[in-house]
């Protein structure tokens, strides 16, 4: 229906309906017409917020009306963080040691990195179920090649490899037809580890492990987005199925080990040198410091409205003594002993996931792909009308998802010290789901950040951790975090009830 709102005359006619208006408002660059979904998920990227304020005030009071609009983002998991602290920092003296701090982000590194994967789905409105029991086909994969030489077929039985073969070579077929040409190099070499035995180098082993789990997701994406069948209904069946799959492969029952394989096990069990770390936090601050300030120049200087100057080197300052603090409290000795055996420096992991975590906030944020994937989760229907392919978003991102699972088996495998025939299965996947959810991701598409999922697994990760500090037994954990998820989820609902009704 035309509008009926006076105004000089343009020369061009207003849209006929809505539809038509949705589809101008999509190829104007906006995504959807003001007050749709797909607005709403733009707008939690970095990329939308192309009308800043020119003053701190004016920044200030557009970040309250936003969050008083339903955007609150990772502010009910920030806050959940500080209170978990408050109370097991007063429950026990245990809780804010240096030993016990270092390892809280190892042990929630699995179900971040897995929960950034689930992160690409959730945008999209889908649920990918199959992602816990994929990280422990995943896993088993790279360990079976680890104490084999590489030979997978000695291990699992020449049928058994050749159909792991043939689903790569399809899965790379698929993502060839779907033009994901990132997933068909990544596969396709895969399978280069896989038929020439060099899965005996471990850094190979696990490229093979993240090859599986692209060619899995590739796969899962197919299902849902070629055949229809329903995401939830897929993954749930996928979830029994390479449950059965990392059975047939560890056919004895017993866990395959990775401990005595350094580099797996150095992962989430060794710590970076205090001096690097140094290095790569001033190199991470650094940067950032210098992309953002630099951004927010250009974009003065073209006319175009950004961010006050003053709030970019407030976060940034903010950054850096965060960043300090931490450096310095994770480069402490914890040892006991010092003179028999010194621990310094911050796992591994840390810097891993943050690597990870800025490269995919890249992508979501600085990218054409990223874009399409808050349009698709926002409103697929405007999303394909205006050129966007939805069925290759929708493999892309189940891609993404299995591949991120991948990397946290391995992650995991590193901490446990082997794949039991029982891995991904159980909590791994409600834990990775309830990271991205419970961090601010929504399950309805459209809205959250690949940060949430790194906030989240680390409130999910402090839950076990400081109740296991109390001598709490484990149904004190599952009731938590159960109330935990549920409170996320409600939060999640409202917030977008209360933008609906803002407008």
């Amino acid at each position: 229906m035309a509008s009926n709102v006076p105004g000089p005359s343009t020369g061009v006619e207003p849209p006929a309906d809505n539809n038509a208006a949705n589809d101008a408002a999509v190829r104007a660059g906006a995504g959807a017409p003001a007050g749709t979904a797909v607005n709403e998920g733009v707008a939690q990227s970095d990329f939308a917020r192309d009308t800043g304020t020119g003053s701190l005030t004016e920044f200030f009071q557009d970040y309250v009306r936003r969050v008083r609009g339903g955007e609150v983002g990772a502010l009910p998991a920030l806050a959940g963080l500080i209170v978990l602290v408050v109370i097991f920092s007063q429950a026990s003296d245990v809780f804010l040691s240096k030993g016990n701090l270092a390892n809280l982000p190892a042990q929630a590194a699995g179900f971040g990195f897995i929960g950034m994967g689930l992160v690409f789905v959730l945008l999209l409105g889908e649920i990918d179920l199959s992602a816990g029991t994929a990280s422990g086909v995943c896993a088993g994969t790279m360990a079976i090649v680890l104490n084999n030489d590489g030979n997978m077929r000695h291990s699992v039985g020449t049928p058994t490899w050749l159909v792991v073969l043939l689903l790569m070579v399809v899965a790379a077929g698929v993502a060839a037809w779907s033009r994901l040409w990132p997933a068909v190099v990544i596969i396709a070499l895969g399978v280069v580890v896989l038929v020439a035995q060099l899965g005996s180098s471990a850094i190979l082993a696990v490229y093979l492990a993240v090859s599986v789990g692209v060619a899995i997701g590739v796969l899962t994406g197919l299902l849902v987005s070629q055949v229809g069948i329903p995401s939830f209904v897929v993954t749930l069946a996928l979830f029994l199925g390479w449950q059965g799959v990392l059975l047939q492969f560890i056919q004895n029952g017993a866990a395959i080990p990775t401990r005595n394989f350094g580099f797996i096990n150095g992962i989430a069990n060794k710590n970076v040198p205090p001096v690097l770390g140094w290095v790569l936090f001033l190199l991470a601050i650094g940067s950032y410091a210098a992309l953002t300030i630099t951004r927010s120049v250009r974009r003065r200087a073209a006319g175009l409205s950004a961010e006050p100057l003053s709030v970019v080197l407030a976060r940034a300052g903010a950054l850096l003594v965060i960043g300090i603090a931490a450096v310095l409290f994770l480069n402490a000795e914890r040892s006991p002993n010092p003179k028999v055996i010194s621990i310094k420096g911050m796992p591994w992991v840390v810097p891993a996931i943050l690597v990870i975590m800025v490269f995919w906030t890249f992508v979501l944020s600085r990218t054409s792909f990223g874009r399409h994937i808050y349009a698709v989760g926002g409103n697929a229907e405007a999303a394909r009308r205006a050129g966007i392919d939805v069925r290759r978003m929708r493999t892309a991102a189940f891609a993404i998802s299995s591949g991120m699972a991948a990397i946290g088996g391995v992650v995991i495998a590193s901490k446990t010290g082997g794949v039991p025939a029982d891995a991904g299965g159980g909590n791994t996947l409600l834990y990775s789901v309830g990271a991205a959810v419970i961090g601010g991701t929504s399950l309805f598409g459209g809205r959250g950040r690949v940060r949430d999922a790194v906030i989240g697994a680390l409130v999910i990760g402090m839950i076990p951790n400081g109740l296991g500090l109390l001598n709490l037994n484990s149904s004190y954990n599952f009731m938590i975090t159960g109330v935990v998820l549920l409170m996320a989820a409600t939060v999640d609902a409202v917030s977008r009830k209360k933008a609906s009704a803002t407008g």
